[in-house]
């Protein structure tokens, strides 16, 4: 009975600290913009300025844009881990959660809870854009709710790396600004906005190796197909060999060092 009521009241603390992850995000424009204005913004830009080169048009360019813009939305929303949990250390507000009544893992396990609900939002707010710019997917509900929780899943399980990156660097403008040029350059070296067969035959190579593209390749299919396919489940095996290594580690450093 009584570790039952333990475990209770960690998850009850849990859920606080998450909650209050959350109203951070909502109450910094930083990482306001981050999870929901970037979405839309990218979405809109690209649609607009390069659907006509691309594709001949912005409603036929959208199905390819969609998975692109879902995948680097989410990965920008999940490199926010790092930068958060920094700030709060340098603030001294781990300082003050070591004082509270409450186990010493809750403050990180909040932030990767909180983590789960900015993607999800993030992942959100890029498909009511497209969607309202008039993009239908060909697949069923099912099949689209299915993509975008991959999306998801790889990105909450990239957070673990950023967080682990935020626990040893000390500066957290530092890790926003590395993190946004690593996404940026991973994405723009895939296949998530122009067709591959249209690039320099090296580029091309590094595309083909570049792990975005295999999530993105991924997630395109369930949206055009609404099948989940071999490389939807390269990429969920991958992302689970990601949170089995980075998991264990970041908490053993923030256990270590907070």
């Amino acid at each position: 009975m009584k570790s039952a009521t333990t475990k209770n009241l960690v998850f009850n603390n849990i859920l606080t600290m998450t909650h209050r992850n959350l109203l951070k995000t909502l109450h910094n424009p930083d990482n306001f913009s981050d999870v929901i204005m970037q979405p839309v913004i990218f979405t809109l830009l690209f649609g607009y300025l390069f659907g006509g080169v691309i594709a001949g048009s912005v409603h036929a360019y959208l199905p390819m844009l969609v998975s692109g813009i879902l995948v680097q939305s989410i990965l920008n929303a999940a490199s926010g881990s790092g930068q958060q949990l920094r700030e709060d250390i340098n603030a001294g507000v781990f300082d003050r959660f070591k004082t509270l009544p409450i186990s010493p893992i809750v403050p990180l396990a909040g932030q990767l809870v909180g983590d789960i609900f900015r993607l999800l939002l993030s992942g959100i707010m890029a498909l009511i854009t497209a969607f309202l710019m008039g993009w239908r997917p060909t697949a069923n509900l099912p099949a689209l709710i299915v993509a975008l929780l991959l999306a998801i899943f790889i990105g909450w399980s990239t957070s673990w790396i950023f967080a682990l990156v935020g626990l040893i660097a000390k500066n957290a403008e530092l890790i926003g600004s590395l993190s946004m040029i690593i996404i940026l350059v991973m994405t723009f070296l895939s296949n998530a906005f122009i067709p591959t067969k249209t690039l320099p035959h090296f580029i091309q190579t590094l595309v083909k190796i570049n792990p975005v593209s295999l999530t993105i390749t991924a997630i395109r299919t369930i949206l055009k197909t609404g099948h989940w396919s071999s490389n939807a489940t390269m990429v969920f095996i991958s992302g689970g060999i990601i949170i089995l290594i980075f998991m264990p580690l970041t908490v053993f450093i923030y256990q270590r060092r907070h």
